[in-house]
């Protein structure tokens, strides 16, 4: 048994009882302190790190290659349904934000503004700002209403329509408070922007794209989400109606990772988009965004990672497997790397999800133990271990990053079976994360059971959350004010299905648990990022 093993045979005899307290690669634990478990995953499992500019983030290449997984899955789902990529300027007019009332209201305290052209040396030599702009740029917060300007030239005649485009970009949003992925001053997005002839064509578009992004959730990310729609008070500024999907973190606060806005006429008519219908009269087009973005890898940390570290779902994992020679001696050395290339070409060979599987070789000159809780860290969905035995036996040691199991198997066994391997290990992530979701989900029938349920048992611990509440409200936006006030609850969305964590047939109509009047549904109360 070499050192590596040994060490993880004594973690796991740890895990199991004895009373001692398990060895973990993160500290502090989630349950010691979520907020610095969460940053220390990130370090740990070397994705991305502060940068010299306060609020922004540098994305190291392992968390950059979750970006470019996440991109190139996406893209294909957006063309799949008729879009196509497009860029437009990083920098919008101050005039064009301004068009928009509701818009510039919700977006003037994150604007960074550019306000001049160039810098001068000053009397005491220093650099100075100089050339003074006619008009003050806005470093681009979101792209509705550049995007706007530039339809409106596009768009002459019903035959222009409709224009499906997304753009691959990033935006600037100051932040006071900052976190790696979750929110920074600056980060990566995709955002689509169509223009309709009609209000059912536009309303079918957002309905379309929030699809997409639920199945992208669940079926790439491992990461179950419920579909909604915003409240008023929750809405995208300018949209007439936002849908959204929301997930559950291990910390139980929601995250809304994707939105989709249906626009109606609001930026047609503050930019200037119009058509000649088909007999002849103008109309005002009828618009949509939607978009997400370096949230998602967010996301994915804190759905599937353990006090060991990352934990990556097999259908974005930078790497599908690891292969670690354990080389001894310089006798066995040769034999053993040739061992692990063949093995690595047969798995290469091999297809995951319609894609070769990803194999990182790894030969760095490290010890065994070190190297393996990297990649263990890293979040790795199989590690494979050979060494002279196992080139002479014709076998190799993995293990699976879901579950800890480990075991010795024939290596033509291993290589055939890979993909089904990998679809087990997705599909496990995502059973393990609903089942999570569904124990910490409750039907509320009082307000004093949803100020309880909110209400931190241990005052110590305030960071250890309830999770969703399934309640009902008559849509009142004061009593919605009033609950983020008192318990910074907030409701996440107005589900679509009649079905929520498991739960079915709860969400029709009935009594507001505040007033008593009349409610359609329950909606999502939580905690949220």
């Amino acid at each position: 048994m070499s050192q590596n093993e040994k060490q993880q045979k004594q973690t796991a005899g740890n895990a199991a009882g004895g009373g001692q307290k398990p060895r973990t690669a993160i500290s502090p634990t989630r349950a010691e302190d979520y907020p610095e478990w969460y940053q220390q995953v990130v370090k740990a499992a070397d994705l991305a790190e502060n940068s010299a500019v306060r609020g922004c983030m540098v994305i190291k290449p392992q968390g950059y290659a979750l970006w470019e997984n996440i991109q190139r899955g996406l893209d294909a789902m957006f063309k799949a349904t008729g879009h196509v990529n497009a860029y437009f300027p990083l920098f919008i007019p101050k005039s064009f934000i301004e068009k928009e009332a509701e818009h510039v209201e919700g977006f003037a305290k994150e604007c960074a503004v550019v306000t001049h052209s160039r810098l001068e040396a000053g009397a005491d030599g220093r650099l100075v700002p100089a050339g003074a702009l006619e008009e003050p740029l806005i470093v681009r917060p979101t792209s509705e209403t550049i995007i706007g300007a530039t339809y409106a030239k596009w768009v002459q005649s019903h035959r222009d329509l409709p224009i499906l485009i997304n753009q691959w970009a990033n935006v600037v949003r100051w932040e006071m408070r900052t976190r790696l992925f979750l929110r920074t001053a600056e980060f990566l997005w995709q955002e689509g922007h169509t223009v309709h002839a009609t209000a059912a064509e536009a309303q079918e578009e957002t309905r379309k794209m929030l699809e997409v992004y639920a199945d992208f959730a669940e079926n790439q990310m491992a990461m179950p989400v419920i579909k909604g729609r915003k409240t008023d008070g929750e809405r995208f500024p300018g949209a007439v109606d936002t849908f959204c999907i929301e997930a559950m973190m291990q910390d139980r606060k929601a995250l809304q990772a994707g939105t989709s806005h249906f626009l109606g006429q609001n930026f047609a008519k503050s930019c200037g988009i119009q058509f000649q219908n088909e007999q002849g009269a103008l109309e005002l087009a009828w618009t949509t965004s939607w978009g997400v973005s370096t949230r998602l890898i967010g996301g994915m940390i804190m759905t599937h990672s353990d006090d060991d570290g990352f934990v990556a779902p097999p259908r974005l994992a930078p790497q599908h497997v690891v292969i670690l020679p354990v080389e001894r001696d310089d006798a066995t050395r040769a034999a053993v790397r040739e061992y692990c290339e063949q093995l690595r070409a047969e798995l290469t060979a091999q297809r995951y999800a319609g894609e070769p599987v990803r194999v990182t070789l790894d030969t760095r000159d490290l010890r065994g133990g070190e190297k393996t809780w990297g990649w263990v860290k890293k979040g790795a969905p199989l590690r494979v271990e050979v060494g002279p035995r196992d080139v002479a036996a014709g076998s190799v040691f993995a293990a699976r990053r879901d579950t800890g199991e480990k075991r010795g198997v024939p290596r033509a066994e291993f290589v055939a079976n890979i993909a089904a391997t990998l679809g087990e290990i997705q599909d496990n992530l995502l059973a393990r994360a609903k089942a999570f979701r569904a124990a910490n989900t409750r039907i509320i029938e009082t307000e004093s059971d949803l100020y309880s349920w909110f209400t931190p048992a241990n005052k110590d611990k305030p960071e250890i959350h309830a999770g969703f509440a399934l309640a009902h409200w008559n849509g009142d936006p004061a009593i919605e004010a009033r609950v983020k006030k008192d318990l910074n609850v907030t409701i996440r969305c107005v589900p679509l299905d009649d079905e929520v964590a498991g739960i079915t047939g709860n969400l029709t109509a009935g009594r507001c648990i505040f007033t008593g009047e009349p409610s359609k549904q329950r909606v999502v109360f939580a905690k949220a990022y």
